[in-house]
């Protein structure tokens, strides 16, 4: 009795370890998608082509805050129109949920720069799905909503 009740015990420590395990895997993951998310904005605020070319995938789906849809070159050609310079781009409240080699990421941005010579700023949510194919993580949809000022 001693016996089976000490491999109960054990077979429950043991599953509990590996759920651990996976959970410190998840966090890890977590993160490095967050920084993913903290690079796109850099690349953005630089107008780093390069670097969000290997960010986002080559199908990837955009929706703009305006309703727009762009595909990966389109999207990559807005970024770098002369008339715009974003000054800086920040990311709120992000979280990020895995789901197997997919993670949905959402959060609030700040963006403030100028736009054919007149400042702009703007605030909204996003949500952005990341997929990790060939040990490599990108972004496959992106989805932003400008979010109202508060009435005073």
């Amino acid at each position: 009795m001693r016996r089976l009740t000490f491999a109960s015990v054990l077979c429950f420590a043991m599953s509990l370890w590996v759920i651990a395990q996976e959970q410190v895997k998840t966090g890890q993951e977590e993160g490095r998608i967050l920084a993913l998310e903290t690079a796109w904005n850099h690349a953005e605020e630089s107008k780093d082509a390069a670097a969000l070319n290997q960010l986002l995938a080559p199908s990837l789906a955009y929706v703009d805050y305006d309703g727009s849809i762009m595909n990966k070159a389109e999207f990559l050609a807005s970024i770098q129109q002369e008339s715009l310079h974003p000054a800086q781009i920040t990311n709120e409240e992000m979280t990020a949920k895995m789901y197997g080699e997919a993670a949905v990421v959402t959060g609030v941005y700040r963006e403030k720069g100028t736009l054919k010579g007149k400042p702009y700023q703007r605030r909204g949510r996003f949500t952005d799905t990341w997929v990790k194919q060939g040990g490599t993580w990108q972004c496959v949809a992106s989805q932003s909503t400008l979010i109202q000022p508060l009435a005073k």
